[in-house]
C-alpha cells in the first residue's frame, strides 16, 4: 500500500494579528493566530525590540486569560450587602449615569471626596490627566505598594532607575550582579540577557535571601539577611574607596563630587550646595586653588578640596563621602553578621567589582561630544552592570539601600558608560526637571498640575495652610516627603479611619484591594463593609472596574467590566511606561484582535465616556458632545503639548514625522502594520553618556523627549533631602510635627545611609524574616486563570530552610502556623537549602479567596494556598508612645511589607479558611474547550 498522506506542516491559523502581551509588564510583542475569527495560538514577535520573539509561559497562556470562565459580562449594580456577592446586570447607560449623578456633585463641591486609584494598568499618564481634569487629589497607582523606592531613588540621585527606565549593558558588561530580583519583573528580557552574558564568559553574581529563578542561574550567590543590602553596599563602598578604586575622572566630570557645601552651621544653606550670588555650584579650581562656578569654561575641579574661609571649613561632596564611609562601622567585619555574609566574601566581591571595572575597561571606538563641547574619541567604560528591583525596595530603608546601589554604580563610573547600566528613553531626565505634586483642589476646577511628583523641599508637600495632609493616602507630608507614586496602600484603612477627611467615593481600578495588593488584608475587607451609627457604609460607595470576577468585585456598588488586553486599545507611551531599549525610543499599542462576545467596554473609553458626560475640560467640548469618540481616538488626536502626544510614531498628515508632527488619523493603522510598535533609534554617537551628550540630548529635542537640551550633573548628595532636615532642625518658614523632627533628622540623610529595620518589631518574639515573590509563570492574581500556569502552581508552600526544619521536626507537607505582632496564618511547609537560614518565604499572588475567579470551590489555591499578606499590617505595633507608626519607608512612604517577623509552630492542617464569596460570574465548566481548528 502506498505510505499515507500527511501534512507536516499544518497551518496553525488563517491569520496572524501583531499586538502587545499584557500577562507580565515585560509589554512583550505577540503574534496572535486567528482561525475563523478566534484566537487559536500566541507566540512572540521575532520584530519586537522587546523579546524578539522569545515568550514566556505566562504570554503564551494569554490564550486562557481571553477566554477565562472567570471574565465578567456585563455592568452590575449592588443588590445585597457590600462583601455578599450579589449583583443585578444593567445596561451601560444605566452604569455611566448611575456615576455621573455620585460624582458630578462632588466635582461641583468637593473634588477631594473623589479617591481615584488604578492598580497595575499601563496607561498612567491617561487615567492621571482624567484625575487632574476631574479636580481630585486623591489619584496614583500601585507604586507606592510596589517599588517606588526604586523608582524615586533612581530619579533622584541619577535620573533614572532599573527595569523600565534602564538595563544593563548585555553587550559590554563582563560582571553582572543582581540585587532583589526575583523572576516576574522584565522576564524576558533578563532571561535573554543572561543567556547572551554568559555565552560571552561574563560572571553573574545573586545577592537575595532566596535562591531561585535569576540566582539560580547565577555562578555565585550572595544569601544575604532580609533588610541589610544597604548596609552590605555601604560595605562594598568602604572597600572600594579605601582601596582608591573609584573612578575620579568620571566623578569629576560628570557628577556632584566636586562641588562644595557649605559648612558654615550659622548659614542659612549650611550643609546645602554652596553657591555665588547667581546661584551657581562651586569648586575649586586645579589651576588656581581658589573658589570657581562649576559651570565656568576651563575649570578643572579638584574632587578631594576644602576650602577655608572666614574660619569656616567648606569641603567637597567626594570629602564628605570620605568622612562618612570609610570609618570602621562600614568594615566587612563590623557588618558581618548583620548581614549574613562573611568579612571574606564582602572583601571577594569588593575586588571583583574593582577588577571587572578598573582592569579590564570597555572600550568602543566612537568618537562623541559632550556638554561642554569637548571631544572624544572614544567612549570609555566600566564593565560592571547592576540590576535591582523589589527585594531591595520593599523595606523600610529601600530608598536609602537603594541610593546606596546607585552610589556605588556612580563611584566605579558604571552608568551610562559601556559595560555599565543604560538609561531607556525618554530616562535620563533628573528630578528638577519632573513636575512637583499637586494637590490643591478647586470646587468645578481641573487640578492645577499633575498629581504625582519630585518635592525639592518642604515647600513642596501637599499639606494645607494649616498643616494637614491635602491627600487621603497622606502622600508628600512629612511622615513620607518624597512618595512620588503615592500611596495606594493607606487609601481604604484612611478613608474608613476619614483620616484626614472623609470622602465620598472610591474608584479602583483593576486594583485587587481586598485579596493581594494590600496589607492586612482582612483588616481591609472589615474596612470595606464598615458601617457607621446609622449603619450607612464609612466609605459611602465603591465604583470598580476589572475584567474578571476577583475578590474586589463582592465589594464594590457598582462595577464597570473592562474587556481582555486582546479587545482593547491601549497605549504604552513614552509619556508613560514605555517599550524603550537604550538605543531606541519606543512605544506600542495594543488593539482589539478579537471583538468582545460579552457587554463590556475599556475601561480607557469608559473613562472618556464618563469625563464627557461629566463636563471635564478637555473631554467635552463647548457645545457639549464628547472630544474624543472612544480611547483609539484619543491616543490619535490627544496633544499634551503641540506636537507631542500619547503615540510618537507616524505623526503628521501623511505619517512621514517620527516624535513630533500634528495628529495623524492614520496612525493607529501604521503602528498595526508594523507589528503594534515604533522604534526610533538612537545615533551611534548618542549611545552612551546619555546625560552629558551633545548628540543624545539634541536627538531628545528633535522627537520630542524634551523641550531643551537639559545635561545635568548625578547627585550623590541629596540637597532635597538635606532641605527638610534642615526643617526638622527649626530652619525655615515650613516646620514638621515634633514627632516627627528625630526620624526627619535620621533617615532623610543627603548622603545615603542604613538604618535596621528590626527596630521596628520584638525580634526576640519574632527572629524569623518572612518573604514573598511571585513565581515566573505567574505575574498577578489574575494569573489563576490560566489552566497550564495553575498546574506549576496549584497552592504554594512556605519555603523553610533545612535548619528550621529540623529544629521544628518538620517534613514536606506537614504545616505550622506562622505568628506575626498583627496575626497568624497556618500554612504547609516545604524544605528549600537554598535559603537565608533566618528566612522563610513564599510565592505570591497564588493563593485564592474560594468563589473568586470562577475557581472550584475545592481549589488548592484556596484550600492550600495562602497569602503572606493576612499577618502583615499597614500600621507598625504600638510603641508606647500613643501613636501608630506607618509600616513604611518615612522617606517615601513604599510599603515596608519585606520587614515582616515571624515566628512558627507546628501544627495541624486548618479547619476552613476565610469563607468562599458569592460571585456574579457562574462556576466555571469542568472542562473548557473551543474549537478552532478547521
Amino acid at each position: 500500500m502506498p505510505d499515507p498522506h500527511l501534512d507536516l506542516n499544518p497551518a496553525v491559523s488563517d491569520e496572524v494579528r501583531k499586538t502587545t502581551c499584557y500577562m507580565c509588564a515585560c509589554r512583550c510583542g505577540i503574534n496572535v493566530h486567528m482561525k475563523g475569527g478566534k484566537v487559536a495560538y500566541i507566540e512572540g514577535n521575532r520584530d519586537h525590540p522587546i523579546n524578539k520573539g522569545v515568550l514566556c509561559a505566562k504570554g503564551s497562556a494569554g490564550i486562557m486569560q481571553h477566554n477565562s470562565p472567570a471574565r465578567l459580562r456585563a455592568p452590575l449594580r449592588r443588590v445585597g450587602p457590600r462583601g455578599s456577592g450579589k449583583f443585578e446586570e444593567i445596561s451601560w447607560n444605566e452604569a455611566l449615569q448611575t456615576a455621573v449623578d455620585w460624582l458630578k456633585p462632588l466635582r461641583a463641591e468637593a473634588p477631594e471626596k473623589l479617591a481615584f486609584f488604578t492598580g497595575r494598568d499601563q496607561s498612567q499618564s491617561f487615567t492621571g490627566w482624567w484625575a487632574q481634569q476631574f479636580g481630585t487629589p486623591n489619584f496614583a497607582a500601585h507604586g507606592g505598594f510596589c517599588s517606588v523606592n526604586m523608582a524615586a531613588a533612581g530619579i533622584y540621585t541619577m535620573g533614572g532607575a532599573f527595569w523600565e527606565f534602564g538595563t544593563p549593558d548585555w553587550d559590554h558588561a563582563k560582571l553582572f550582579i543582581l540585587f532583589g530580583v526575583a523572576e516576574d519583573h522584565d522576564s524576558n528580557p533578563i532571561k535573554m540577557g543572561i543567556g547572551r552574558l554568559k555565552a560571552r564568559g561574563a560572571k553573574v553574581i545573586g545577592v537575595n535571601p532566596v535562591r531561585s529563578g535569576y540566582n539560580a542561574v547565577a555562578d555565585e550567590w550572595v544569601g544575604i539577611t532580609p533588610g541589610t543590602d544597604g548596609l552590605l553596599i555601604l560595605s562594598l563602598i568602604h572597600c572600594l574607596m579605601k582601596a582608591g578604586q573609584i573612578d575620579l575622572d568620571y566623578l569629576t566630570r560628570y557628577t556632584d563630587a566636586p562641588l562644595l557645601l557649605d559648612g558654615d552651621p550659622k548659614s542659612d544653606t549650611h550643609g546645602l550646595l554652596l553657591r555665588d550670588a547667581e546661584g551657581r555650584a562651586q569648586v575649586i579650581d586645579r589651576a588656581t586653588g581658589k573658589p570657581a562656578a562649576a559651570d565656568t569654561p576651563g575649570v578643572a575641579p579638584d574632587p578631594g578640596a576644602h576650602w577655608r574661609h572666614a574660619g569656616v571649613t567648606h569641603v567637597t561632596v567626594l570629602h564628605r563621602m570620605a568622612e562618612t564611609y570609610l570609618i570602621p562601622d562600614y568594615a566587612p567585619e563590623a557588618v558581618s553578621e548583620r548581614c549574613g555574609v562573611s568579612p571574606a566574601q564582602i572583601r571577594a566581591l569588593a575586588a571583583q567589582i574593582a577588577r571587572a571595572a578598573f582592569d579590564e575597561p570597555v572600550v568602543i571606538d566612537q568618537p562623541w561630544t559632550d556638554w561642554r563641547g569637548e571631544r572624544h574619541q572614544r567612549m570609555v567604560g566600566r564593565g560592571v552592570a547592576f540590576h535591582a528591583m523589589r527585594g531591595i525596595s520593599a523595606h523600610s530603608n529601600g530608598f536609602q539601600t537603594c541610593r546606596a546601589l546607585h552610589m556605588l554604580q556612580i563611584l566605579i563610573g558604571a552608568v551610562e558608560s559601556p559595560g555599565g547600566m543604560r538609561f531607556k528613553p525618554p530616562y535620563p531626565k533628573p528630578a528638577t526637571a519632573h513636575p512637583r505634586p499637586h494637590a490643591r483642589s478647586n470646587p468645578g476646577q481641573p487640578l492645577p498640575g499633575p498629581h504625582l511628583g519630585y518635592p525639592q523641599g518642604p515647600e513642596d508637600l501637599a499639606l494645607s495652610d494649616d498643616g494637614t495632609p491635602l491627600r487621603i493616602d497622606k502622600a508628600f507630608t512629612w511622615e513620607n516627603p518624597l512618595s512620588a507614586h503615592g500611596l495606594m496602600h493607606m487609601v481604604i484603612s484612611n478613608a474608613a479611619a476619614a483620616d484626614p477627611y472623609k470622602i465620598d467615593t472610591l474608584f479602583l481600578y483593576m486594583a485587587n484591594m481586598a485579596w493581594n495588593s494590600s496589607m492586612n488584608t482582612r483588616g481591609v475587607m472589615e474596612m470595606l463593609t464598615r458601617t457607621d451609627d446609622s449603619g450607612d457604609y464609612v466609605i459611602p460607595r465603591i465604583i470598580y472596574s476589572d475584567a474578571y470576577s476577583s475578590e474586589m468585585v463582592a465589594y464594590a456598588d457598582l462595577i464597570l467590566p473592562d474587556t481582555t488586553y486582546l479587545e482593547r486599545h491601549d497605549c504604552i507611551s513614552l509619556l508613560d511606561r514605555p517599550v524603550s531599549e537604550p538605543d531606541a525610543a519606543a512605544d506600542a499599542i495594543r488593539w482589539p484582535v478579537v471583538t468582545p462576545d460579552r457587554d463590556v467596554r475599556g475601561f480607557q473609553s469608559v473613562l472618556l465616556d464618563l469625563g464627557a458626560r461629566l463636563g471635564l475640560p478637555g473631554m467635552t467640548e463647548p457645545d457639549g458632545t464628547p472630544t474624543y469618540s472612544d480611547y483609539a481616538d484619543y491616543m490619535t488626536r490627544h496633544e499634551r503639548r503641540p506636537g507631542v502626544g500619547p503615540l510618537a510614531g507616524w505623526r503628521g498628515a501623511h505619517g512621514d514625522q517620527h516624535g513630533r508632527g500634528d495628529p495623524n488619523p492614520d496612525q493607529i493603522d501604521r503602528y498595526i502594520a508594523n507589528g503594534g510598535f515604533c522604534a526610533q533609534h538612537v545615533p551611534p554617537e548618542a549611545r552612551y553618556f546619555k546625560p552629558w551628550n551633545a548628540a543624545y540630548q539634541d536627538w531628545a529635542v528633535q522627537i520630542g523627549l524634551m523641550d531643551k537640551a537639559t545635561p545635568y550633573r548625578f547627585t550623590l548628595y541629596a540637597e532635597p533631602l538635606r532641605r527638610f532636615q534642615r526643617a526638622a532642625e527649626g530652619h525655615g518658614p515650613h516646620q514638621p510635627p515634633d514627632h516627627l523632627r528625630d526620624q526627619i533628622k535620621t533617615r532623610l540623610t543627603p548622603l545615603p545611609t542604613w538604618y535596621d529595620t528590626a527596630d521596628q518589631t520584638n525580634c526576640a518574639d519574632y527572629p524569623i524574616h518572612a518573604l514573598t515573590q511571585r513565581p515566573m509563570a505567574m505575574y498577578h492574581s489574575w494569573g489563576g486563570q490560566n489552566a497550564w500556569l495553575r498546574q506549576i502552581h496549584g497552592c504554594n508552600p512556605m519555603y523553610l530552610p533545612t535548619a528550621l526544619i529540623r529544629a521544628h521536626d518538620l517534613k514536606d507537607g506537614d504545616w505550622v502556623c506562622v505568628t506575626s505582632p498583627h496575626g497568624a496564618i497556618t500554612v504547609p511547609v516545604a524544605e528549600m537549602a537554598a535559603l537565608n537560614p533566618h528566612t522563610i518565604w513564599t510565592w505570591n499572588a497564588i493563593g485564592k479567596r474560594g468563589g473568586a475567579w470562577a475557581l472550584d470551590k475545592n481549589a488548592p489555591e484556596a484550600t492550600k494556598g495562602f497569602l503572606l499578606n493576612h499577618v502583615i499590617h499597614e500600621l507598625l505595633p504600638p510603641r508606647g508612645d500613643g501613636l501608630r507608626w506607618s509600616n513604611s519607608d518615612p522617606v517615601t512612604g513604599q510599603a515596608a511589607w519585606f520587614d515582616l517577623r515571624v515566628r512558627i509552630e507546628k501544627t495541624a492542617a486548618p479547619a476552613d479558611p476565610i469563607p468562599p464569596q458569592a460571585s456574579p460570574v457562574p462556576p466555571a465548566p469542568k472542562v473548557l474547550r473551543w474549537q478552532v481548528k478547521d
